[in-house]
């Protein structure tokens, strides 16, 4: 590479791996990674590339090696003595004699796998930098401070531990009005896999926010004396949480609740006036869709075939809206929360099924 050329290059790099917070050293690798593929489509048969790259120094040289030899039977990866110490005049048989490679003559298509090689490694260590810098943070709930709010889109800009994020507004609450300066809750579900620059996944509307508001606030939850068992919920309008005790002298459902509702009353809070609806877990699958219906009452449970997950549920003629909710929500959640198919009968008749 002409020296012109190889300084803008490492000036470049240099200022490349700064804005990307990467080792330099490190980038190099992977830059040395790509063009190998590169040159391997022009040289196919050689076996032997080397690397003289210094950012210092800015030096940048590229060498296919040759075996010096006094009969060459190895085109691509032997060279004569006579050829050899045109290069150098200090080369003997059995020393390896770099053959410099133009970069600037390689394929074009060469060039441009190379490149995007290149940026796709660079993606790779972000994502690897990010995943280092939020590991512990994964699968949890964090406060969130609002830097910004954009007035079209009302996605919101986040900062989280001093790195500033994007909540888009599909993954805000519905009834959700944020504003500069208004710290809130916000799930972690990891980095994002996409093609863009990779950055951190956050959400408000995932039913794991839920369970780890519950984690946070109800200290027999964050020992395991209290365990959640499923989460079901439709965002921003009711959730439905079932738990249960590992302590018969600790009550689950009032652990969760809290003194004057004030436990469950903060979470709700949090998620904008979202109904949570606090139920018991059975590892009997009858009960478990009974509690999963409440507030509703349930007369029977029929499951046919527990392999198919499906069952019929009786209810009170009375209570059959109750059962079924308001557009089916109760009833869906239930289903989802259970991971039953119900099918719902008032006494008399049949009127309503759902799925998970």
């Amino acid at each position: 590479m002409a020296r012109s050329n190889t300084a803008e290059f490492m000036e470049a790099l240099t200022l490349l791996a700064k804005e990307k917070g990467i080792d330099p050293e490190v980038l190099i690798e992977k830059i040395e990674t790509a063009l190998t593929t590169a040159i391997k489509k022009d040289f196919p048969k050689n076996e032997d590339i080397h690397y003289d790259i210094d950012v210092a120094r800015n030096k940048f040289d590229v060498s296919i090696m040759k075996t010096v030899v006094e009969e060459v039977t190895d085109p691509a990866n032997e060279i004569t003595l006579d050829e050899a110490r045109q290069v150098s005049k200090r080369l003997n048989v059995g020393d390896k004699c770099p053959i410099k490679v133009d970069t600037k003559h390689l394929g074009r298509i060469a060039v441009q796998s190379a490149k995007q090689m290149i940026k796709q490694s660079i993606k790779e260590i972000e994502r690897e930098q990010l995943v280092a810098q939020w590991g512990g943070l994964q699968d949890s709930a964090v406060s969130a401070e609002v830097k910004k709010v954009e007035t079209d889109s009302l996605n919101a800009l986040v900062s989280v531990n001093g790195t500033e994020v994007m909540l888009f507004r599909s993954d805000q609450i519905p009834a959700d009005d944020l504003h500069e300066g208004d710290v809130i809750k916000i799930y972690v579900s990891g980095v994002s896999s996409s093609d863009r620059r990779p950055t951190l996944r956050v959400s408000r509307t995932r039913p794991e926010l839920i369970k780890r508001l519950f984690e946070l606030e109800v200290p027999e939850i964050a020992d395991g004396t209290v365990e959640i068992k499923s989460v079901s919920r439709e965002a921003g309008s009711r959730s439905k949480i079932a738990v249960i005790s590992n302590n018969e002298n600790v009550d689950a459902l009032g652990a969760c609740i809290g003194p004057h509702k004030s436990r469950i009353s903060k979470i709700c809070e949090e998620l904008c006036g979202e109904k949570i609806d606090v139920v018991l877990y059975s590892d009997d699958p009858k009960e478990f869709i009974k509690q999963a219906l409440k507030p509703a009452d349930v007369i029977s449970v029929d499951i046919p075939d527990e392999e198919v997950r499906a069952c019929s549920v009786i209810v009170p003629a009375g209570q059959l809206s109750l059962a079924i909710g308001n557009k089916g929500q109760n009833a869906k959640l239930a289903a989802k929360l259970t991971r039953y198919k119900i099918d719902i009968e008032p006494e008399g008749g049949r009127f309503f099924e759902d799925k998970n």
